[in-house]
Parts: C-alpha cells; structure tokens; sequence
C-alpha cells in the first residue's frame, strides 16, 4: 500500500490512500484509527492536538480516513528511509 505519489521538480507530495495494494492492511489502518479516534473522544486529555482538532472539526468517519491517511504515509516514509519513528513532542512552556 503506498499513498498517492503526485511529484514534480524534485519536491515530493503523497496524498490520499490509494486502493491499489493490499485492502487488508488498508482495513488494519481504518478500524486503528477508528479506535484511536474512539479513545480521544472518550478522554480527550490524552488526545494529540492534531487528533482533537480533526474530530471538533469533520465528521467522525471523514477524521479516521484522514488519520488512517497520514500513519500510512509516515509507515510508508519509514519503510522507504529505512529510519525509525521520531515523535515530535511538544512542550508547554
């Protein structure tokens, strides 16, 4: 599975999740956010900020398409960079 690849002049742009490749790894990344979104709206103390505002603002099926979208083009960024995963944390003061 790899995201939409629409690049030019050298400057990479991924979009949305293609249905080329595999739907069973695609499923595993809708029901993961599914569950992800489930639990920011249960506690959403616990929710990232990008998270809470993609819930406040789209509807809940539109917000986990979109979260399922960007892991899988940080998995896909990952594999082909060979790197581990880095998490930018936030500070608050």
């Amino acid at each position: 599975m790899t995201p939409f690849n629409k690049s030019s002049g050298g400057k990479e742009r991924l979009g949305r999740i293609t249905k080329k490749g595999d739907k069973y790894i695609r499923r595993l990344l809708i029901i993961g956010m599914t569950s992800r979104a489930l639990m920011a709206k249960r506690k959403p103390e616990k929710a990232d900020i990008w998270t809470a505002k993609m819930l406040a603002e789209k509807p809940f099926r539109l917000a986990t398409v979109a979260m399922a979208n960007k892991s899988a083009r940080i998995i896909w960024a990952m594999l082909t960079k060979q790197q581990e995963y880095r998490q930018l944390i936030a500070s608050n003061g």
